[in-house]
């Protein structure tokens, strides 16, 4: 039994690439059209979020969103998440319907075909490089007087111990909202560790709850405190994690008892 579960969830793996790649080398002309200018953004956007709900329910992933009334339509946001799986950002593309741009690794730009849109649509930052965290500012500007929100995973990446709950947060991100004075939309993924981990004999189909909570305004912060930013984002994301762990813990006891 353990060895079919095994190769099922390998081929479910594949699929995953499958799906995803296949929607973009047929898209690709239209990618290419719609990622050449900024102002064609919104359409790209529209388009990739379609790419993402389907590849979600091609995966067998079911959604379910609580919370998502509190972002008001046609504002401009930093929205943030825990960060667990290569479904993140698929997400957020799911459950955002105003533009986002999202702020990323350099490095993703080696990866085929995904890389060069990654390149053209994303901000990228290189941390081993004062000089492009700078650039991420001025590009971060940009984006959000054409009206666009800014997407950014707080932690970094995705850690490599899993049973880590919630990551340091680096403070870059609250420096960069407090600097453009934007309200920050903090949301929870609670289900992608378990669904879609980096560990490949794990997971499967199954529903992604995503709750988005209230929103943290910086309107009357400076950047001295970013750090007190940080840690009040931080707790509202742990708290939310940590809480549903012990009613997963309740429930798993009282299944054994009974």
């Amino acid at each position: 039994m353990e060895q079919l579960k095994y190769i099922f969830r390998i081929i479910w793996r594949v699929w995953f690439y499958i799906v995803g790649g296949t929607i973009i080398i047929i898209l690709l002309p239209v990618l290419v059209v719609l990622t050449s200018h900024e102002k064609l953004y919104p359409i790209f956007y529209k388009l990739a979020r379609w790419w993402a709900k389907t590849i979600i329910l091609l995966m067998g992933f079911r959604l379910e969103i609580t919370g998502a009334e509190k972002i008001i339509a046609g504002k401009s946001y930093m929205y943030m998440a825990n960060h667990t799986s290569m479904i993140d950002a698929m997400l957020m593309l799911a459950v955002v319907k105003n533009p986002v741009v999202f702020v990323g690794k350099y490095e993703l730009i080696k990866l085929p075909i995904f890389g060069f849109f990654y390149k053209r649509t994303c901000i990228l930052v290189n941390r081993s490089n004062a000089q492009s965290r700078k650039e991420v500012y001025l590009s971060a500007q940009r984006k959000i007087n054409n009206g666009f929100g800014i997407c950014i995973f707080p932690e970094g990446g995705v850690p490599n111990d899993e049973s880590i709950v919630l990551d340091t947060f680096k403070n870059g991100v609250f420096s960069l909202a407090i600097e453009h004075q934007l309200s920050i939309v903090p949301m929870v993924y609670f289900d992608c560790k378990k669904h879609f981990s980096y560990t490949i004999n794990s997971g499967g189909p199954g529903t992604l709850r995503v709750k988005v909570l209230d929103v943290i305004e910086t309107t009357s912060l400076t950047l001295e405190d970013k750090n007190i930013l940080n840690e009040k984002a931080f707790n509202v994301l742990n708290n939310e994690l940590m809480n549903d762990l012990k009613i997963k813990q309740i429930s798993s006891n009282e299944k054994t008892t009974y």
